[in-house]
């Protein structure tokens, strides 16, 4: 029991996660447009489709600073992972660096 499997379905729930951002930017867009061209035809102001279109820029906004917010809440949470804690990325002009991605 101790050796517990990664779902199998886990790459594609990820990929999905991130997926969702793009389409979440597009709905929050159109459904803006669509708000301010129902309220451009019900009161017959066409500042009032202007209006949706930033409503809905400003939602898709929203959305890319809360899934930012929550990306470095999970980098913060890999900074204090005991096996990040003494990593050191190797220079390219390091000696050992033979030259073709190799280091000796």
């Amino acid at each position: 029991m101790s050796d517990m499997k990664k779902p199998k379905y886990r790459p594609i729930i990820e990929g999905a996660e991130q997926l969702s951002l793009g389409i979440s930017m597009v709905v929050a867009v159109l459904l803006g447009v669509g708000i301010g061209l129902l309220m451009k035809s019900w009161f017959h102001q066409t500042w009032l489709l202007w209006l949706g279109v930033f409503w809905g820029v400003s939602g898709a906004i929203l959305n890319i600073y809360k899934a930012y917010k929550k990306q470095m809440k999970s980098l913060d949470e890999l900074k204090d992972d005991v096996r990040y804690k003494n990593y050191k990325p190797k220079n390219d002009d390091d000696e050992s660096f033979d030259g073709e991605g190799r280091y000796e």
